[in-house]
């Protein structure tokens, strides 16, 4: 009777593999999180059209964690809200551009998005079928500039 010879080779390297966990799992954890921030959070979407005229400047506001970029024709900006948003909560993005434009609009998002999408002018685009979520939307609290 004759015993494979590469029977014992793979009992040797799944004794290799083990050493690798301890480096795999804060892979896992990070997928997991990012993940979590993805699919769970509630987030809203700001999609400027490829038409656009200039690119535009934002300012982020979700309770009080800010943060600013820029915004050219085409692209788009993303931020997620809280899962057990309480009371006090708030989202608003205000955007402008080196000429007249200023806007800002207060979000309530939605599980799992909600989208706003600006026209050339980088105005919201409120027509029907332009798949803006304008239910969401309502003026800013902070600042006085129109939605």
């Amino acid at each position: 009777m004759s015993i494979p010879a590469n029977k014992p080779r793979s009992r040797y390297i799944r004794w290799l593999l083990i050493p690798l966990i301890p480096l795999l799992l804060p892979l896992v954890v990070l997928l997991l999180i990012a993940l979590w921030r993805i699919i769970v959070l509630p987030a809203a979407t700001v999609h400027y059209s490829k038409n656009g005229e200039d690119e535009l400047r934002f300012i982020w506001n979700v309770q009080h964690r800010i943060y600013k970029g820029r915004l050219p024709p085409g692209s788009s900006t993303r931020d997620h809200g809280f899962l057990f948003p309480d009371e006090k909560f708030f989202m608003e993005i205000s955007w402008w551009n080196d000429k007249d434009l200023r806007h800002c609009v207060n979000i309530t998002p939605t599980w799992s998005n909600t989208h706003i999408y600006l026209d050339a002018n980088g105005d919201i685009d409120r027509s029907e079928g332009s798949g803006t979520d304008s239910d969401r939307l309502k003026q800013c609290v902070t600042d006085t500039a129109s939605p």
